[in-house]
């Protein structure tokens, strides 16, 4: 399994954003400055993100980013899948190889790996990794 750039620039930013949003929204640019993230690259993240109801938006002068719902609802998994989709295991090892003994067990063991993945990052919430409970 690989986590892609733009994940991780997600995980990075809706944690900066948990982080400083005290006083209210958080602009882009000081994410993308913060953690050196070409700022159009982080806007299409940030929108992904949006959709995906784990941030909101606020257009305008006095626009920015807030989180969606507060960081004990917001899982690891939320963000993962905002950027990079659904988190599957497709090997289709057995249509290739017939059922043969050796592909069903291979793809069983690839697919319960991805099950216990997701299942640790369904598990962590925001508010674990910014130290809270």
């Amino acid at each position: 399994m690989r986590v892609s750039r733009s994940t991780g620039y997600a995980l990075l930013a809706v944690g900066y954003i948990a982080k400083n949003q005290g006083d209210g929204v958080v602009l882009s640019q000081d994410i993308s400055r913060q953690y050196d993230i070409p700022l159009e690259y982080l806007l299409k993240i940030l929108q992904q993100l949006v959709r995906a109801n784990v941030l909101r938006s606020k257009r305008g002068p006095r626009g920015g980013f807030s989180l969606a719902k507060s960081a004990n609802k917001i899982t690891m998994l939320e963000v993962i899948e905002a950027v990079d989709g659904p988190m599957t295991g497709e090997l289709n090892l057995t249509d290739q190889a017939g059922n043969e003994p050796y592909s069903v067990k291979a793809e069983q063991t690839y697919n319960k790996a991805i099950a216990q993945a997701k299942g640790v990052f369904q598990k962590t919430k925001l508010s674990n990794l910014l130290g809270g409970k």
